[in-house]
C-alpha cells in the first residue's frame, strides 16, 4: 500500500492568489483524484467567493524524512504561474508546481473519514543518516533531552525515539519505535512535542526530522 499522509487544510481550503499569466490546461493527468476526494473539495469551493474560478492547488512543502508533506489550497486559475501544471478533473481545476509533477506521478488524492488523504508511490530522497553528526556537543545535548524527556514521556504509549545525529545546520534527525512505529498519531506527537522539547533546551537546533519508515510499523498505540 502506497504511504498514507493526512493532509492539513482538508477541512478549511483557503483562498488565494498568485501572480502571473494563465499556463495552458494539459489533458495527462499527473495524479488521481477519487470521486469522494472530488466531492469534498468541490463542496468547500462551492462556499467561496467566485468559487468557479477557483483551482486545487497541490504542492509539496517538505522532502525531509521518508515520505513527502503537503498543502492544499485554492488559487485563482487564472493568476496561477506560468509553470505551474493544470489538469481538469471533472471540472475541478487542479494545479501543480512544475516542480513537484515528477514526485507526484501516480499520486491518488482521496476522501476519507473527513480527511483528505495523499496515497503517493514515490518517496523522497533517502536521507544519508551516515554522515550525521553524532559526537559534538549539540549532538550530546539532544541525545540528554531524549533520554530524560522525551522517552519517559512516550514509554506511557509502549514507544520511544532514537536520536540518529544531527546535519550541522539545524536539524536534529530521530526515529521512532515500539508503539511509535507505524502509529497513525507519531507525527503530530514528534512535531508537537518532540520538537518542542528539543528545539527550546537545544538553540542550535531548530527543526526535528522523523526519519523512520511508519509504513513498516507492526504495532502502533493508536490505529
Amino acid at each position: 500500500m502506497y504511504p498514507c499522509s493526512v493532509l492539513a487544510y482538508a477541512g478549511s481550503l483557503e483562498p488565494m492568489s498568485a501572480i502571473g499569466a494563465s499556463p495552458s490546461v494539459g489533458t495527462d493527468q499527473v495524479l488521481t483524484v477519487t470521486e469522494s476526494a472530488l466531492a469534498a473539495v468541490n463542496e468547500l469551493r462551492a462556499a467561496e467567493p467566485d468559487g468557479e474560478h477557483l483551482g486545487l492547488k497541490v504542492e509539496i512543502v517538505n522532502r525531509d524524512g521518508p515520505e513527502f508533506r503537503y498543502d492544499l489550497y485554492f488559487e485563482t486559475v487564472t493568476k496561477t504561474a506560468i509553470t505551474d501544471v493544470i489538469r481538469s478533473h471533472d471540472g475541478l481545476k487542479v494545479i501543480i508546481p512544475a516542480g513537484d509533477v515528477d514526485d507526484l506521478a501516480g499520486a491518488v488524492l482521496d476522501h476519507e473519514l473527513g480527511q483528505l488523504v495523499m496515497r503517493n508511490p514515490n518517496r523522497p530522497q533517502p536521507m544519508q543518516l551516515g554522515t550525521l553528526v553524532t559526537t559534538d556537543e549539540v549532538a550530546t545535548s539532544v541525545r540528554a533531552i531524549v533520554d530524560d524527556e522525551v522517552n519517559p514521556a512516550l514509554a506511557a504509549h509502549g514507544g520511544y525515539v532514537t536520536f540518529m545525529g544531527h546535519d550541522g545546520e539545524g536539524k536534529a534527525y530521530l526515529t521512532m519505535g515500539g508503539g511509535c512505529h507505524g502509529c497513525s498519531m507519531s507525527r503530530m506527537t514528534m512535531l508537537q512535542g518532540v520538537e518542542v522539547m528539543i528545539t527550546e533546551a537545544v538553540p542550535a537546533i531548530n527543526k526535528v526530522v522523523d526519519a523512520t519508515d511508519h509504513a513498516t510499523g507492526e504495532n502502533p498505540y493508536y490505529s
